[in-house]
């Protein structure tokens, strides 16, 4: 008879990060149909573009590890970061941006550090924000809601850059509602002033909480680090629009817009960049609510979730370190 040495843990729940990695895609279902009813087709394109150069970048990437293919290229991680990555893209960048974000992320902040499990970055993050750096002008072209562009004319701005009509992409585009409130403000506008448009917004952060909650539902998430995450956003969005109304938008404008319940509930609660233990990950999601806050409005970018979880990503060893219950028997 033949015995296997396995790692801890020796007893749990049954669950497999495969069985995890799938519920996080079933629980982005429903912001993909909103997606595509408000802002097109080319989310489904950067999706499929993500989600094939991940499955390649991953399957090599085994290959030269020399790990096992059939397991690790189906767990799902790679899909989840991929498809991740594809959410936070303006839905119509040009072809070569969601290949070059997934591969970045997958290689340098997964693979380098050992593989899934290793890493201390959200690969995702870190591939959004080389892209953000690199390319700000091809990050920044997003459409406003309900503009009938069909599938045809979506892959033709993606992979050319025009339409049938040969209307250039620069024709369509526009700042999201975090960009041109921000850039109005810095400005010397007041909020009475600017013409908030925030259609397709909030119903796409509405979709990613219904999407959270079956997370917290079917136990893939923990609820410490969005309920740390979304109380500290709100609590400094409500303490300064108190103060100052004129310049500080209200607590709705800053969950309703931008990223927020993405962030919230699909990349802050990485388990594996994010903090073990129940109190450390209430610190952890306020400080990245904090961090959010702080850099959207008074940072360079109108949206800082990336930056704020890679940030507390650097913190989760001595948050680990300070909030670990201590081992029976020692003091």
């Amino acid at each position: 008879m033949s015995f296997s040495k396995n790692p801890a843990p020796h007893i749990h729940g049954g669950g497999s990060v495969s069985q995890m990695m799938y519920q996080v895609i079933y629980g982005l279902v429903p912001a993909l149909l909103v997606h595509i009813w408000y802002f097109g087709y080319g989310i489904l394109i950067s999706i499929t573009l993500a989600v094939i150069a991940g499955l390649i970048v991953e399957g090599f990437m085994l290959l030269i590890r020399k790990q096992p293919l059939n397991y690790f290229l189906l767990d799902g991680s790679a899909l989840v970061t991929s498809i991740l990555l594809a959410f936070s893209l303006p839905p119509l960048v040009p072809w070569w941006l969601p290949l070059i974000g997934t591969s970045f992320a997958l290689i340098f902040a997964k693979h380098l550090y050992g593989g899934l499990g290793y890493n201390p970055f959200n690969p995702a993050m870190v591939g959004y924000v080389l892209l953000l750096i690199s390319f700000p002008l091809e990050m920044t072209q997003w459409l406003p809601a309900h503009q009938g562009l069909n599938f045809h004319k979506s892959l033709n701005l993606v992979f050319y850059g025009i339409t049938s009509q040969n209307l250039e992409i620069d024709s369509f585009s526009g700042a999201t509602i975090l960009d041109q409130t921000k850039t109005q403000l810095h400005q010397g506008k007041i909020l009475i002033e600017i013409q908030e448009s925030g259609e397709g917004w909030w119903q796409l952060n509405l979709s990613f909480l219904l999407g959270g909650l079956w997370l917290l539902y079917k136990k893939v998430i923990y609820w410490q680090i969005p309920t740390g995450f979304i109380a500290s956003l709100a609590l400094l969005s409500t303490v300064t629009h108190f103060f100052t109304p004129a310049h500080y938008p209200t607590v709705f404008f800053h969950l309703m817009n931008g990223g927020t319940l993405l962030g919230a509930f699909f990349i802050a609660t990485d388990p594996v960049t994010g903090p073990s233990s129940p109190k450390g990950r209430l610190i952890y999601g306020i400080g990245i609510g904090i961090l959010t806050y702080i850099i959207r409005t008074w940072g360079g970018y109108p949206d800082g979730i990336a930056f704020a979880v890679l940030l507390m990503n650097m913190t989760v060893p001595i948050i680990d370190q300070y909030t670990q219950p201590r081992a029976f028997g020692h003091k």
